[in-house]
Protein backbone atom coordinates (compact mmCIF):
# COMPACT_ATOMS: atom_id res chain seq x y z
CA UNK A 1 0.00 0.00 0.00
CA UNK A 2 1.54 3.55 -1.42
CA UNK A 3 0.68 5.00 2.27
CA UNK A 4 2.71 2.86 4.15
CA UNK A 5 5.64 2.52 1.27
CA UNK A 6 5.37 6.44 1.03
CA UNK A 7 4.28 7.81 4.73
CA UNK A 8 5.26 5.76 7.40
CA UNK A 9 8.31 2.66 6.38
CA UNK A 10 10.00 5.51 4.86
CA UNK A 11 10.18 7.52 7.44
CA UNK A 12 11.76 4.50 9.69
CA UNK A 13 8.89 2.81 11.06
CA UNK A 14 10.04 -0.86 11.11
CA UNK A 15 8.26 -3.52 13.00
CA UNK A 16 6.95 -5.73 10.24
CA UNK A 17 3.63 -6.62 12.18
CA UNK A 18 3.19 -2.83 12.73
CA UNK A 19 3.66 -2.24 9.05
CA UNK A 20 1.36 -5.30 8.08
CA UNK A 21 -1.30 -3.87 10.60
CA UNK A 22 -1.32 -0.66 8.94
CA UNK A 23 -1.84 -2.21 5.56
CA UNK A 24 -5.03 -4.33 6.38
CA UNK A 25 -6.96 -2.36 8.74
CA UNK A 26 -9.42 -0.35 6.21
CA UNK A 27 -8.61 3.16 7.60
CA UNK A 28 -11.32 4.67 5.14
CA UNK A 29 -13.74 3.20 7.55
CA UNK A 30 -13.12 5.18 10.14
CA UNK A 31 -13.55 8.73 8.90
CA UNK A 32 -16.83 10.29 7.98
CA UNK A 33 -17.97 9.29 4.28
CA UNK A 34 -17.69 12.70 3.20
CA UNK A 35 -13.69 12.34 4.12
CA UNK A 36 -12.77 8.59 2.84
CA UNK A 37 -11.21 10.03 -0.57
CA UNK A 38 -8.77 11.69 1.68
CA UNK A 39 -8.52 8.83 4.30
CA UNK A 40 -4.93 7.43 3.33
CA UNK A 41 -3.40 10.95 3.09
CA UNK A 42 -0.40 11.88 5.08
CA UNK A 43 -2.60 14.15 7.63
CA UNK A 44 -5.12 14.20 10.33
CA UNK A 45 -9.03 14.40 9.23
CA UNK A 46 -11.63 16.09 11.39
CA UNK A 47 -14.11 13.38 12.12
CA UNK A 48 -16.66 15.96 14.60
CA UNK A 49 -17.31 16.90 18.06
CA UNK A 50 -13.78 18.73 17.32
CA UNK A 51 -11.68 15.84 17.36
CA UNK A 52 -9.60 14.73 14.69
CA UNK A 53 -8.32 10.73 13.21
CA UNK A 54 -4.53 11.16 13.74
CA UNK A 55 -1.96 11.28 10.40
CA UNK A 56 -1.05 7.42 9.72
CA UNK A 57 2.62 7.88 10.33
CA UNK A 58 1.84 9.02 13.77
CA UNK A 59 -0.39 5.80 14.62
CA UNK A 60 2.24 4.10 13.38
CA UNK A 61 4.79 5.76 15.44
CA UNK A 62 3.23 5.50 18.60
CA UNK A 63 2.42 2.04 17.72
CA UNK A 64 5.92 0.82 17.02
CA UNK A 65 6.79 2.72 20.11
CA UNK A 66 4.48 0.35 22.54
CA UNK A 67 6.62 -2.88 21.07
CA UNK A 68 2.85 -4.64 21.01
CA UNK A 69 3.50 -8.18 22.18
CA UNK A 70 0.39 -11.00 21.16
CA UNK A 71 -0.79 -11.42 24.56
CA UNK A 72 -0.49 -7.61 25.69
CA UNK A 73 -3.47 -5.98 27.22
CA UNK A 74 -3.56 -2.50 26.23
CA UNK A 75 -5.36 0.42 27.31
CA UNK A 76 -5.72 3.54 24.88
CA UNK A 77 -7.12 6.56 25.99
CA UNK A 78 -8.73 8.64 23.03
CA UNK A 79 -10.65 6.38 21.09
CA UNK A 80 -11.79 8.72 18.91
CA UNK A 81 -12.72 7.57 15.06
CA UNK A 82 -11.89 3.38 16.83
CA UNK A 83 -9.03 3.54 13.95
CA UNK A 84 -6.08 3.31 16.60
CA UNK A 85 -7.51 0.53 18.57
CA UNK A 86 -8.25 -1.47 15.43
CA UNK A 87 -4.62 -1.45 14.62
CA UNK A 88 -3.62 -2.12 18.11
CA UNK A 89 -6.13 -5.24 18.09
CA UNK A 90 -4.18 -6.97 15.00
CA UNK A 91 -1.36 -7.12 17.23
CA UNK A 92 -2.27 -7.82 20.78
CA UNK A 93 -4.88 -9.54 23.16
CA UNK A 94 -7.22 -7.06 24.15
CA UNK A 95 -7.67 -3.54 23.92
CA UNK A 96 -9.53 -1.41 26.41
CA UNK A 97 -10.75 2.07 24.93
CA UNK A 98 -12.02 4.75 26.61
CA UNK A 99 -13.61 8.01 25.06
CA UNK A 100 -15.52 10.94 26.66
CA UNK A 101 -17.57 12.41 24.00
CA UNK A 102 -20.47 9.47 24.00
CA UNK A 103 -21.42 9.92 20.43
CA UNK A 104 -17.65 9.48 18.82
CA UNK A 105 -17.76 6.25 21.49
CA UNK A 106 -20.57 4.73 20.15
CA UNK A 107 -19.83 5.45 16.79
CA UNK A 108 -16.25 3.45 16.83
CA UNK A 109 -17.92 1.03 18.88
CA UNK A 110 -20.23 0.26 16.12
CA UNK A 111 -17.81 0.70 12.89
CA UNK A 112 -15.45 -1.59 15.14
CA UNK A 113 -17.55 -4.30 15.47
CA UNK A 114 -19.02 -3.97 12.09
CA UNK A 115 -15.12 -5.22 11.01
CA UNK A 116 -14.96 -7.91 13.66
CA UNK A 117 -12.69 -6.06 16.16
CA UNK A 118 -13.89 -8.19 18.70
CA UNK A 119 -11.28 -8.09 20.97
CA UNK A 120 -11.50 -4.13 21.50
CA UNK A 121 -14.09 -2.66 24.08
CA UNK A 122 -14.80 1.08 24.19
CA UNK A 123 -16.53 2.95 26.85
CA UNK A 124 -17.69 6.20 27.45
CA UNK A 125 -15.73 7.98 29.97
CA UNK A 126 -13.37 10.40 31.43
CA UNK A 127 -9.55 8.97 30.74
CA UNK A 128 -8.22 10.57 33.21
CA UNK A 129 -9.15 7.70 35.61
CA UNK A 130 -8.06 4.90 33.53
CA UNK A 131 -9.40 1.67 33.81
CA UNK A 132 -9.20 0.57 36.97
CA UNK A 133 -11.20 -2.91 36.77
CA UNK A 134 -8.91 -4.23 34.34
CA UNK A 135 -6.15 -2.87 34.93
CA UNK A 136 -2.88 -3.16 35.21
CA UNK A 137 -2.38 -2.95 31.46
CA UNK A 138 1.03 -4.50 29.47
CA UNK A 139 0.80 -0.97 27.68
CA UNK A 140 -1.20 2.35 27.60
CA UNK A 141 -1.68 4.66 24.62
CA UNK A 142 -2.76 8.16 25.21
CA UNK A 143 -4.15 10.09 21.79
CA UNK A 144 -5.09 13.25 23.18
CA UNK A 145 -2.81 15.71 25.31
CA UNK A 146 -2.60 16.05 28.92
CA UNK A 147 -0.85 18.98 30.38
CA UNK A 148 0.87 16.57 32.75
CA UNK A 149 1.11 12.53 32.77
CA UNK A 150 -2.04 11.13 34.84
CA UNK A 151 -0.64 9.40 37.65
CA UNK A 152 -3.99 6.79 37.21
CA UNK A 153 -2.80 5.58 34.36
CA UNK A 154 0.79 5.83 35.90
CA UNK A 155 -0.17 3.17 38.33
CA UNK A 156 -1.94 0.96 36.32
CA UNK A 157 0.90 0.74 33.69
CA UNK A 158 2.24 -2.77 34.68
CA UNK A 159 6.19 -3.46 35.93
CA UNK A 160 7.91 -3.95 32.50
CA UNK A 161 4.97 -1.75 30.86
CA UNK A 162 5.44 1.14 28.48
CA UNK A 163 3.38 3.88 27.76
CA UNK A 164 3.30 6.32 24.79
CA UNK A 165 1.61 9.83 25.28
CA UNK A 166 1.78 13.39 24.07
CA UNK A 167 2.32 15.73 26.64
CA UNK A 168 2.00 20.03 26.91
CA UNK A 169 -0.15 23.26 26.63
CA UNK A 170 -3.30 23.44 24.93
CA UNK A 171 -3.27 24.63 21.36
CA UNK A 172 0.59 24.79 21.10
CA UNK A 173 3.35 22.20 20.28
CA UNK A 174 3.50 19.21 22.54
CA UNK A 175 6.20 16.10 23.16
CA UNK A 176 5.51 12.54 22.12
CA UNK A 177 7.08 10.40 24.92
CA UNK A 178 7.19 7.09 25.86
CA UNK A 179 7.51 6.18 29.51
CA UNK A 180 8.64 2.60 30.61
CA UNK A 181 8.43 1.19 34.08
CA UNK A 182 11.19 -1.09 35.61
CA UNK A 183 9.92 -4.03 37.14
CA UNK A 184 11.05 -2.67 40.19
CA UNK A 185 8.65 0.33 39.61
CA UNK A 186 11.08 3.17 38.27
CA UNK A 187 10.08 5.59 35.43
CA UNK A 188 12.03 6.04 32.69
CA UNK A 189 10.69 9.00 30.62
CA UNK A 190 11.65 9.62 27.26
CA UNK A 191 11.02 12.76 25.16
CA UNK A 192 10.29 11.64 21.02
CA UNK A 193 9.33 14.13 18.88
CA UNK A 194 7.13 17.31 18.82
CA UNK A 195 3.31 16.61 17.55
CA UNK A 196 0.59 18.39 18.04
CA UNK A 197 -2.80 16.41 19.64
CA UNK A 198 -5.90 17.89 20.62
CA UNK A 199 -6.38 18.59 24.14
CA UNK A 200 -7.07 16.07 26.90
CA UNK A 201 -10.53 17.02 28.55
CA UNK A 202 -11.90 15.12 31.81
CA UNK A 203 -10.69 14.77 35.45
CA UNK A 204 -7.97 17.95 36.05
CA UNK A 205 -7.50 18.64 32.70
CA UNK A 206 -10.92 20.41 31.98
Amino acid sequence: MRMVDRQIEARGVRDPRVLEAMRTVPRHRFVPPERAAQAYRDHPLPIGHGQTISQPYIVAKMTELLQPERDDRVLEIGTGSGYQAAVLSRLVAEVYSIEIVEPLARRAETVLKELGYDDVTVRAGDGYAGWPEHAPFDAIIVTAAPERVPQALVEQLKPGGRMVIPVGPVHALQELRLIEKTENGALRDRRIAPVRFVPMTGGDGG
